[in-house]
């Protein structure tokens, strides 16, 4: 099997927790900070020390410390001792795994995905949404030579990725409007689009068209075609995208062999909704 080139990650500030009501009673402060240092990590920030932990949670290094060291008793997170940092641990994936494990979509969307990916021979994903990002929870990668390794769990902004563009197509344009304007727009490749009319008129398109499609605005070499995937009140719930790169396809190639088979995986995925 061919060498993988590593791939590069757009970095991301640490996602700040949802603002929660400031009288909620029943909300409690010290589960959102665990969360929040948990979050802290990332493929650009595998290791941390209590001081960055502090930073990116803006809380204070006694405050830091006390919450990282009640998450190692629990063996969600570890100290290196090589290089005095802290680092998450296996453990934390069995969140992950109980999500994913019975999930209906994904094992709806399984085989259809799976049979997309042979007809192909690129890699194709199931994604879907978390705010205005857009987080795969399913991939099934091409056999073919590729260079962009997107773990399950990998998240993504919904306004540069055919797959974030494809959900937003399936919404109310007033709802994908909102959501796109809100959105932290950042030039993540020279093609990135970033101004808000000139991605709501390719969200536009990809309403008409029944799929969205994204020219390297991600990663360098990137060509992507997304179709969304609807729950029973005709609203989206998740998306499926191809992911090829230039090396083999042209963007109007890829669309015009595979837009069709995309719309009818996407189609049969929505079934998992049920």
């Amino acid at each position: 099997m061919p060498a993988l080139r590593k791939s590069v990650t757009p970095r991301r500030a640490a996602r700040k927790p949802r603002p929660a009501g400031a009288r909620d009673p029943l909300f409690n402060q010290s589960v959102q900070k665990a969360f929040a240092i948990l979050d802290a990590f990332g493929a650009d920030r595998r290791a941390l020390n209590l001081g960055e932990i502090a930073a990116a949670v803006g809380v204070t290094k006694s405050s830091a410390q006390r919450c990282t060291h009640t998450l190692e008793r629990l063996g969600l997170l570890a100290r290196d001792l090589r290089i005095k940092r802290w680092v998450l641990t296996p453990r934390t994936l069995t969140l992950a795994n109980a999500y994913l494990s019975g999930h209906p979509i994904v094992e709806h969307a399984t085989t259809p995905l799976v049979e997309l990916n042979q007809a192909t021979g690129e890699s194709v994903s199931l994604s879907e949404p978390d705010d205005t990002d857009m987080v795969f929870v399913a991939r099934f990668p091409s056999h073919k030579r590729f260079f962009w390794h997107m773990p399950v769990g990998r998240r993504l902004p919904m306004y540069c990725t055919a797959s974030g563009r494809a959900f937003l197509s399936a919404l109310p344009a007033a709802e994908a409007a909102r959501i796109v304007r809100r959105s932290p727009l950042r030039q993540l490749t020279p093609l990135t689009l970033v101004n808000p009319d000139a991605i709501l008129e390719h969200i536009d398109a990809a309403r008409k068209a029944g799929y969205a499609w994204s020219d390297q605005e991600c990663y360098r070499g990137d060509l992507t075609i997304a179709a969304p995937v609807l729950g029973d009140d005709g609203l989206p719930i998740a998306a499926v995208n191809v992911s090829a790169p230039t090396s083999r396809w042209k963007l109007a190639e890829l669309r015009a062999q595979f837009s069709p088979l995309l719309i009818e995986t996407a189609r049969a995925a929505g079934g998992g909704s049920r």
